[in-house]
């Protein structure tokens, strides 16, 4: 079964039984219905009396996650592969408490919506006709509060190796690794956040890999071989009616996305343009800084920029679905390991819902059949899975002394609460 490919893609990158075992308890218990899906949970589900193999895993036990997330990324591609394939960078926050976990720090999250106390993770994901899912990633450490912070960053066992890097740097590293390793995709797109980052967008045209990258409406460019530089909000005030198209950019979950399109040549390059879209109700503008190495249509760009929105698919579907930011883990290996084994587990199911699709499009303005039926969701066959991949029956006595190894341990974080909070109104 295609589980059992799964493990046996990745099973050489784990030296011994155990980790082997741990890992493929691990990945069944991401996509089971435990509630929470940290070692404690997944543990319980897979049947065990101590949390102990499964910490080990994340924590300990000899294995690579750089070569499990090269492994994924190989699956990723043979099942979703498509022409016209993008790769999308974004990145997502894990709010967290305390100072201890590897790159945890006050700082803005989309994931909250503010200022919080989180880590966030820079992605990259594939997206094709077939499907989509998340082939890499890379924890962001802080400037100065973790860079520079030797016994923090020995603590959390940042690797010496590791050092500073943006996120639109992190970002470019990780596209530059999966088009070294083979993946095909034509385009790239991002939010401002990569958009703006013009080193990163000299790196793409480098390779002769085209983008599409959202920028902000104060971004400056040059139209008609001319030598001042224009606001971008300002060359959308100046277009003409005529300017403008009406295209979809995909799908969303009330249909095709229509949208007033426009795009105007800026700069020296033949393939170099500014994309605007208009909100056809609203009128709210958006940016997008695009380079081709060849001609492309307008609906080609429109096509890419529609698809970013993939990837907040893929966040939302990783951590409602198979626990992405289930984690309970402080180091930095331990971080890494949880979240590429979740990749792999959403991935998988990416995959099944790309087999089971129907190979001709249906026509979404003919009225639907009594016989008929969506095709299968993520969620849909994760719901069948756990039927399939049901946990051992427990008895009476495990199910106590699972509970009596979470009263012990919910015991001993209280009365470490209460010592620091004793010591602090005493140092106070």
């Amino acid at each position: 079964m295609m589980f059992d490919q799964v493990m046996a893609r990745i099973a050489g990158r784990f030296g011994r039984v155990e980790p082997r075992a741990s890992a493929r308890a691990y990945l069944l218990g991401l996509l089971s219905k435990a509630e929470r899906k940290n070692c404690w949970q997944l543990a319980e589900q897979a049947g065990l009396a101590r949390p102990g193999p499964m910490q080990r895993l994340l924590r300990y036990a000899r294995w690579d996650a750089d070569a499990v997330r090269d492994d994924l990324r190989a699956y990723a591609v043979d099942h979703l592969g498509a022409d016209g394939a993008v790769l999308i960078v974004d990145e997502t926050g894990f709010v967290k408490k305390g100072r201890s976990s590897a790159g945890v720090q006050r700082q803005y999250t989309g994931t909250a919506g503010r200022i919080e106390n989180s880590q966030v993770g820079v992605f990259l994901a594939l997206a094709t006709s077939r499907g989509r899912a998340l082939i890499d990633r890379r924890l962001y450490l802080p400037e100065h509060s973790w860079s520079d912070d030797p016994e923090r960053r020995r603590a959390a066992g940042i690797p010496e190796t590791v050092q500073f890097a943006t996120k639109p740097r992190l970002a470019s590293e990780m596209i530059a690794a999966a088009l070294d390793a083979g993946v095909q995709a034509p385009w790239v797109t991002g939010d401002e956040a990569y958009g703006q980052d013009p080193r990163l967008r000299a790196a793409l045209e480098a390779r002769g890999t085209g983008y599409v990258m959202a920028v902000a409406c104060s971004t400056t460019v040059t139209i008609n071989q001319g030598r001042t530089p224009v606001r971008a909000d300002t060359v959308a005030g100046r277009l003409p009616a005529t300017a403008w198209q009406r295209h979809s950019a995909g799908n969303g979950a009330k249909g095709p996305r229509h949208y007033d399109w426009s795009w105007i040549h800026i700069g020296t390059g033949e393939h170099r343009h500014l994309l605007i879209r208009r909100n056809r109700t609203t009128g709210e503008l958006a940016f997008y800084l695009c380079w081709s190495p060849t001609t492309v249509a307008l609906a080609e760009l429109v096509r890419v920029a529609g698809v970013r929105w993939s990837v907040e698919e893929c966040f939302q579907a990783a951590k409602g679905q198979v626990g992405l930011d289930h984690y309970q883990v402080r180091h930095w290996t331990s971080w890494h390991r949880h979240i590429t084994l979740a990749m792999l587990a959403l991935a998988f199911l990416a995959a099944l819902a790309a087999d089971a699709a129907p190979k001709r499009p249906t026509d979404p303005h003919r009225p639907a059949r009594s016989s008929e039926q969506i095709s299968l969701t993520v969620p849909e066959i994760r719901h069948l899975l756990t039927a399939v991949f049901g946990p051992p029956a427990m008895t009476a006595a495990r199910l106590l002394q699972w509970s009596t190894w979470r009263r012990r341990h919910q015991a001993t974080a209280r009365h470490s609460h209460y010592r620091r909070r004793s010591v602090g109104k005493r140092a106070g």
